[in-house]
């Protein structure tokens, strides 16, 4: 008799920081012998290039009131259900013994069709504010693993912290060794979410140049940037004589963070989780258009663990950015504390939290979730 692998499908779409943590998931059900669909949309599918090519991807149809003009907007509810109708197409034909949704518009055919069919089901929310998608789903489903604690809920709602997961690449770099700053080379990581950031391409750049030459002579950098904005900080390193690597995405973000004595960057709940579970000091600009401040939430745990600085987006200025970045490098002892104390707050089995929700819901074992 041949044994069926049990089924999981994976609801996420949008940006890295919903994906991220989907393929935390997807890496470990494979290795547990499950087998793993995610289910996505077009911009979703963009950052799919990490996952197992085990996973099957499906992409749906999905959209958001957020973007396009009037003629896209009126045609997102059609988009919708259509796409439910497919996912309640497809479960109905694959019966997954789960399913988990990560956030973001592309999550919500699937989660819809799970709650109509009676499917097992959780959300994952790696933010300290529920997301919109997510607060749709917090009363239809059987538990809501949160990844930033506390995290506020609707009443009657209870979560369960499971931290954020994070990918192999960065697990294998858990509190890998930090070399404290001094009069040798260091490594500045400059990093924008997924998307980029180009007021820190604006502000980062003249503020390391604006640094004490004792400490601005031994500085290199790896600067994510926009593409409208590439040439010119590229351009703004090389007249500055300062060493620069200037991308629009790094696909070796664990090594240029473990090899770093500083991450300047925005507070996504997949960058503070990485910046936890690696150890490094830094500087946090949390985005100030995201829903809820929710960035601000992120960092909050760090900075009042003394592992980051966190500077709001209206008061982020070259030369007081300049200064918290020498005030940090310029004191070993305070940067090596800074290290440790962001790996206090790392959660390195996120992972194996999420794997033994999703098998205690397959098992049918909703009432043992606490």
């Amino acid at each position: 008799m041949v044994m069926t692998k049990p089924f999981l499908v994976i609801a996420a779409g949008g940006t890295g920081g919903h994906m991220f943590p989907a393929q935390a998931l997807a890496e470990a059900m494979l290795a547990k012998g499950w087998r793993v669909r995610l289910s996505t949309d077009a911009r979703g599918a963009r950052y799919t290039s990490g996952f197992p090519n085990a996973v099957e991807i499906v992409v749906v149809g999905s959209a958001t009131f957020a973007r396009g003009g009037l003629l896209a907007k009126l045609a997102v509810p059609f988009r919708v259900m259509g796409g439910i109708a497919a996912a309640k197409w497809q479960m109905l034909r694959d019966r997954p013994k789960v399913v988990v949704g990560f956030g973001g518009y592309p999550a919500i055919p699937a989660m819809t069709a799970a709650w109509a069919l009676r499917v097992p089901r959780m959300i994952h929310e790696q933010n300290g504010v529920l997301g919109r998608v997510n607060q749709l789903f917090a009363r239809r489903v059987d538990a809501v693993a949160c990844g930033t604690w506390p995290t506020p809920l609707p009443s009657g709602v209870a979560g369960l912290h499971t931290g954020n997961p994070v990918r192999a690449a960065i697990l294998e770099r858990s509190g890998s060794g930090y070399i404290a700053p001094g009069d040798y080379p260091m490594a500045i990581l400059v990093i924008g979410g997924s998307q980029g950031a180009r007021i820190l391409s604006d502000i980062v750049p003249p503020a390391i140049s604006a640094l004490p030459q004792e400490i601005r002579r031994n500085i290199r950098v790896s600067h994510q940037a926009r593409e409208e904005d590439l040439d010119r900080v590229d351009q703004f390193y090389a007249d500055e004589v300062i060493p620069a690597d200037v991308q629009t995405f790094f696909t070796d973000v664990p090594t240029r963070m473990s090899e770093a004595q500083l991450v300047i960057s925005r507070a996504g709940a997949s960058t503070v989780a990485d910046i936890s579970v690696i150890g490094r000091p830094s500087i946090l600009i949390p985005y100030a258009a995201a829903t809820g401040d929710h960035q601000t939430a992120n960092a909050r745990a760090l900075a009042e663990a003394g592992a980051a600085i966190v500077v709001q987006e209206r008061d982020l200025q070259v030369a007081s950015l300049s200064e918290h970045i020498a005030t940090i490098l310029s004191d070993g002892e305070g940067a090596l504390f800074m290290a440790r104390a962001a790996a206090s707050q790392a959660v390195p089995d996120a992972t194996d939290r999420l794997v033994a929700l999703v098998e205690t819901l397959a098992d049918g074992k909703k009432g043992q979730i606490e």
